[in-house]
C-alpha cells in the first residue's frame, strides 16, 4: 500500500529538518559554540526552531498517515499537509529574522491548528468505526417443527 500524501509530507519534513540542522551548524560555527548554547542567542534561536521541528513533525506525520490509511488520500489530507510545512519553514525562518518576526507566531499557530485539526480528524475516523457494529448473527438450529 502507497500512501502518497504520507511520502510527500515526510520527503517535505525530512528535507526542512536537514535545513533546520544546517542552519544550527553554521550558526554555531561562526559563534564558536559547540555544545550548549553558549549563550549565544542565534545559536539558541535555532537549535530551538530545530527542536521544535523535531516535537510536532512525528505527531503530524502519524496522524496524516493513519488518517491516510483509514480514508485514503484527499483535497484536505493534502492541504493540512501542505500548509503545516509552509508552518515550519515560516517558523524557522520567524525565528530569527529580525524583518520577518511574524512568521514565528505564525508558524506556531498554524502548526497547532494543523495538529489539532488532524487530531480531530483521526478521533472522528475512530468514533465512526467503533460505532459501526456488525449486526448480530441469526443462529438457526433445527427446523422449526409445526
Amino acid at each position: 500500500m502507497i500512501l502518497p500524501v504520507t511520502l510527500v509530507i515526510a520527503a517535505a519534513a525530512g528535507l526542512i529538518n536537514i535545513w533546520l540542522a544546517m542552519r544550527v551548524t553554521r550558526v554555531r560555527q561562526a559563534a564558536g559554540v559547540w555544545m550548549g548554547d553558549g549563550g549565544n542567542e542565534p545559536v539558541v534561536a535555532r537549535t530551538r526552531a530545530h527542536a521544535n521541528f523535531a516535537e510536532y513533525a512525528p505527531i503530524v506525520l502519524i496522524l496524516i498517515a493513519l488518517i491516510e490509511l483509514a480514508r485514503g488520500a484527499n483535497l484536505w489530507l493534502w492541504l493540512l499537509g501542505a500548509l503545516f510545512i509552509v508552518a515550519r519553514l515560516a517558523h524557522g525562518i520567524g525565528m530569527d529574522a529580525p524583518k520577518l518576526r511574524w512568521l514565528r507566531p505564525f508558524g506556531a499557530i498554524t502548526t497547532l491548528l494543523v495538529t489539532l485539526a488532524l487530531a480531530i480528524w483521526a478521533l472522528a475516523i475512530g468514533y465512526q468505526a467503533a460505532a459501526v457494529r456488525p449486526a448480530p448473527s441469526t443462529i438457526v438450529i433445527g427446523t422449526p417443527q409445526g
